[in-house]
């Protein structure tokens, strides 16, 4: 059984990790180096995509059916972004990247949790 209580503070930590990040953005909206319009897309669709996460946690949590597939098929999705976004050279700044990972380290329990299953329950 997954501990939705550890998935639902993890996902509010991803929430936190990328509305500051949203802030960062604006507050250094004119350095066109640090904020270039790839970080703007991605760190915009990360703020989006992380509330819906939360939306889906809290409902898991409540006890709807399909939360728990719908949280499970986002998070693995922003997971596997991260991944790419990391691994992708040159098209995004460092402390982007940085921003990113930490999202991933927020997001890796909870796509093992949601994902994993005790032998005998297969």
């Amino acid at each position: 059984m997954v501990e939705m209580r550890n998935v639902g503070w993890l996902v509010r930590g991803y929430v936190a990790v990328s509305v500051l990040t949203l802030v960062t953005m604006v507050v250094f909206r004119s350095d066109g180096v640090m904020v270039t319009d790839s970080v703007w897309i991605r760190g915009t669709l990360v703020a989006v995509a992380s509330l819906v996460t939360l939306f889906f946690a809290v409902r898991a949590a409540r006890g709807e059916r399909k939360m728990p597939l719908r949280l499970r098929i986002i998070t693995s999705i922003m997971l596997v972004a991260i991944v790419v976004i990391i691994a992708l050279p040159g098209l995004f700044p460092l402390w982007f990247k940085l921003e990113q990972g930490v999202c991933g380290l927020l997001l890796l329990p909870v796509v093992v949790q949601l994902n994993w299953r005790p032998a005998d329950r297969r």
